[in-house]
């Protein structure tokens, strides 16, 4: 099979789809790789490292995108690659279709197989290609709740980890999963006070035997969350309902009780965010203040740290996309139930019922295409 990989294209999107190493077990096992001039750079992988590994370098992503039976993306493909997109070709991203209606119209007029990283799902219910990326952005959104609890940044000018003689800040983290779980264990390490709240018992009875002493459990419920936000210094949103737009847990009007300064930060916001006023932004221009509160919600935060999130990305995409390579799209899928979960779009059709849901679209079965 051809493997190309375009360059990332979304704002400060540093990340690359494929690693040397990555490259290299694909390329051994007879796989032609391609990937576009300077793509690897930002993450800290110049073109000759791909070189070495066996892959050839092409000059654009028109190039990239002709070449490739399956193209390997870190971001949903943004406008001005729609058009190079052609039907049945096979197309491995994270796409998050069902927080934005262009782009899943796009997929769906283009007739291509769209795989995405996220809705890939293990029989426990893991997220296996969500993971990594996940464990770097709930580790990134204390790092910069953190940095914009200063009061030169605007927010309440509290230091997390407090000093002696100076109670820490409270971080309230909503979701106990592994952004949860990753925001919780950096916000203890920093000293702060930490509630994670949850509607799985288990899943709260398992933090609280593993987390430290200065975090909390708290099952969640409106009633919950109104009353902690009224004393807390930063909350995380880290709600994730797999491949299905995030449910708003803070509404507009629950602004009003949190004092000014706070600090949101809204890790779901490639799901349409679990805030009501979440609204996309960049590492340019990452915060906005509404009511007083400032909302981080930068959409593609581990593209900060590229060299780290792109070698964890590789880490986890590549045994499916060898068995992509290996046996084509269909068999692979056939035989691998988690990799079948993965597909949203095939030939103009949604296969995904999270997406179909999102938009009232018509639902097909994906074993129609699988025969």
């Amino acid at each position: 099979m051809v493997i190309a990989v375009p360059t990332e294209i979304k704002t400060n999107e540093n990340r690359v789809a494929l690693t040397p190493a990555g490259a290299l077990e694909l390329t051994k096992l007879g796989h032609s790789v391609y990937v576009q001039q300077g793509a690897g750079v930002n993450s800290g992988f110049p073109d000759e490292d791909y070189e070495e590994a066996g892959a050839s370098i092409l000059p654009n992503a028109e190039a990239c995108f002709e070449k490739g039976d399956m193209i390997m993306k870190v971001k949903e493909p943004i406008e001005q690659e729609y058009a190079l997109i052609r039907k049945d070709q096979l197309v491995f991203t994270y796409f998050h279709f069902a927080s934005y209606e262009p782009l899943t119209k796009a997929m769906i007029g283009s007739k291509a197989v769209c795989l995405a990283y996220e809705t890939v799902e293990m029989p426990d219910r893991s997220l296996p290609l969500l993971v990594p990326m996940s464990e770097v952005a709930g580790r990134m959104a204390v790092q910069q709740g953190a940095k914009f609890l200063e009061k030169p940044m605007g927010g309440r000018g509290i230091l997390l980890g407090g000093v002696p003689g100076v109670q820490p800040a409270k971080v309230l983290v909503l979701g106990g999963g592994i952004v949860g779980t990753q925001a919780a264990k950096m916000a203890a390490g920093l000293g702060a006070t930490v509630t994670i709240l949850d509607i799985n018992l288990n899943r709260l009875r398992y933090l609280a035997d593993v987390m430290p002493a200065n975090v909390n459990t708290m099952y969640s419920n409106e009633l919950n969350i109104r009353r902690l936000l009224k004393n807390h210094d930063l909350v995380v949103g880290a709600v994730l309902i797999p491949g299905a737009k995030a449910p708003n847990l803070i509404t507009r009007d629950m602004l009003k009780i949190m004092r000014p300064g706070t600090v949101l930060v809204d890790v779901a916001v490639d799901q349409g965010g679990c805030f009501e006023t979440t609204k996309p932004t960049t590492h340019e221009n990452p915060v906005y203040v509404v009511d007083g509160v400032l909302h981080y919600c930068v959409a593609n935060m581990p593209g900060a740290v590229p060299y780290t999130s792109t070698i964890a990305l590789t880490n986890a995409t590549l045994p499916y996309a060898i068995q992509l390579a290996n046996k084509g799209w269909k068999r692979a899928c056939n035989e691998n139930n988690a990799l079948k979960l993965g597909l949203n779009v095939i030939d103009g059709k949604v296969v995904y019922q999270g997406v179909a849901d999102a938009f009232g679209l018509e639902y097909h079965d994906v074993n129609e295409f699988l025969k």
